[in-house]
């Protein structure tokens, strides 16, 4: 019996899975997922879980996207790579060997070097910070029975955008399901950029901005965060009152491939070739890798299947294909059954724009899972998590706002 090939898939996002996924299919692999969490962040719904949706809407575990897969996974935070010995080493010592190796570890936060900015901003990045976030906008309102004089968000890109666009009515049903005296909700939304969305187009933008208008957010643009402390963020050096700041602003590549000597481009992203290679029998993809489009769901999940099928091909001896980027459909919610699609020169928004998010959504989830899993991980974005007790009783019985 001839040896299995070996190949090792570190992380646990969209291109890491998908590249699993589509590897494991092939019986004469050996194929072994590393990654530092049991689960698939689902991003694109993070906001969601984050003011109150379902913690199953946004983090499918591995164990039920990976059920009749064959295939190894194993957790552990990969930190250093042996390439004479061909072996990724993690943080508690374990060693993986591998023939060819995929590396799709994800980004991490950066917060610019600003004064007091991860000691005292939320996040919702993972499920975790998520929580954080929610557990902490409960315990205000019980606590001082009022809303926080402001809720910041930071960063107008996607995520920023979803966010603020979610929180004041969120916020709104928290104070209602606490029996508090209904008041103004101030979320604001802090962006450098002179304009929202800055990635997009200005026509992006202007729509975005009478979005946010229309839901009550405060826009600053052209404002540079300075310091944040315990009750105030620095716009300028001007202070703004404040206990829930949330950074969506800044990410940065994984510190992986710095520290292990890749070659980063200006961009900060790993130097790949047209197959995705970074070196021999090394791939990168996703968010690290130096393409058009990297930091997008749909970008990894291309990639993953792209350097799945092309490794099956090269070990078969086949023509490697070379890698051609796609324009990704963008599709940015902004407050109840309201989003923006930007596909190309095309932009909509409105009703129409929320039922396409949905749709992508759905095939979001299909791309990972069976047709039952994804239609009931779909279906719990319309169930809510809550550890609040009084916003428990007050779902179980209306009658008790």
């Amino acid at each position: 019996m001839s040896k299995k090939h070996k190949v090792l898939v570190v992380g646990g996002g969209f291109g890491g899975v998908k590249a699993a996924q589509e590897l494991s299919k092939d019986y004469t692999l050996e194929v072994t997922l590393l990654s530092d969490d049991s689960e698939l962040r689902y991003y694109p719904t993070l906001f969601h879980t984050a003011t109150g949706g379902s913690r199953a809407n946004s983090s499918i575990p591995f164990t039920t996207i990976f059920e009749g897969y064959n295939l190894t996974i194993k957790k552990g935070l990969a930190t250093s790579l042996d390439r004479h010995n061909k072996t990724i080493t993690t943080k508690d010592d374990q060693v993986f060997k591998y023939d060819t190796l995929i590396l799709a570890l994800g980004v991490v936060t950066n917060y610019f070097n600003i004064d007091g900015m991860k000691e005292y901003s939320y996040s919702i990045k993972s499920q975790r910070e998520a929580s954080e976030l929610k557990r902490h906008i409960h315990k205000q309102l019980s606590q001082t029975h009022r809303p926080d004089p402001n809720y910041i968000v930071i960063g107008a890109g996607p995520t920023g955008i979803e966010l603020a666009g979610t929180l004041p009515e969120y916020i709104g049903h928290v104070m209602k399901r606490h029996g508090l005296q209904p008041r103004k909700v101030h979320v604001d939304l802090v962006e450098a950029a002179p304009r929202l969305m800055p990635s997009s187009t200005p026509q992006v933008s202007r729509i975005l901005t009478r979005r946010m208008k229309r839901l009550g957010v405060k826009i600053y643009c052209n404002s540079t965060v300075t310091g944040i402390d315990a009750n105030n963020l620095k716009i300028e050096g001007k202070p703004i009152r404040s206990h829930t700041v949330i950074w969506t602003a800044g990410v940065t590549n994984n510190p992986f491939f710095k520290n292990n000597n890749f070659v980063i481009s200006q961009h900060g992203k790993v130097a790949v070739n047209v197959y995705l290679q970074a070196e021999d029998n090394i791939y990168v993809l996703g968010d690290n890798a130096n393409t058009p489009y990297s930091g997008l769901a749909q970008t990894a999940l291309l990639d993953g299947k792209f350097v799945a099928d092309n490794l099956k091909r090269h070990l078969r001896n086949k023509t490697m294909k070379s890698y051609k980027a796609m324009l990704p459909v963008s599709i940015v919610p902004a407050g109840k059954h309201w989003a923006i699609v930007i596909w190309g020169g095309i932009v909509m928004s409105g009703w129409l724009g929320w039922l396409l998010r949905e749709a992508a959504d759905f095939v979001g989830f299909r791309d990972l899972e069976s047709w039952p899993k994804a239609s009931k991980q779909f279906l719990s974005e319309f169930t809510q998590d809550n550890e609040c007790v009084a916003c428990n009783r007050a779902i179980e019985n209306p009658l008790y706002w």
